[in-house]
């Protein structure tokens, strides 16, 4: 049969998750040596090797994505309490309390709160307006 072209001989395509032929031979080589390999790393960890003391950390601990976060925030009802909520993060960020990205997260939080309450403020002035 001769195909056109762009025309498959295929429609469906290939399955999802198919594994190339050179993909299923490492993996196979790589699993018939794991043992070993495991416990070369393992070893060479032991008597000192940094990068392969990492290599084990990494794969015994992965890196965490997110973790709680304890910080006693003020009352963030008004617009100061917002400001000192901000300065409370940022002191958190210089002691060494917070990392970096966990303070840009929760001070979103906080602005985002802001910009909840600034809006429904707005709503209640226009809605004064429109009684009088």
């Amino acid at each position: 049969m001769v195909w056109t072209k762009g025309q498959s001989g295929n429609p469906a395509g290939k399955p999802a998750g198919t594994r190339n032929k050179s993909t299923r031979m490492v993996l196979a080589i790589m699993e018939r040596g794991a043992k070993e390999i495991t416990e070369a790393v393992v070893k060479l960890a032991k008597e000192g090797d940094l990068s392969a003391a990492r290599l084990v950390i990494e794969r015994l601990l992965p890196p965490a994505k997110d973790r709680p976060v304890f910080v006693a925030l003020p009352d963030t009802d008004t617009a100061a309490g917002i400001a000192q909520a901000q300065a409370v993060i940022l002191r958190a960020v210089a002691a060494g309390e917070l990392l970096p990205a966990e303070a840009a997260t929760l001070a979103g939080i906080v602005e985002g709160y802001r910009k909840a309450l600034e809006t429904q403020e707005l709503e209640q002035r226009i809605a004064a307006l429109g009684t009088k």
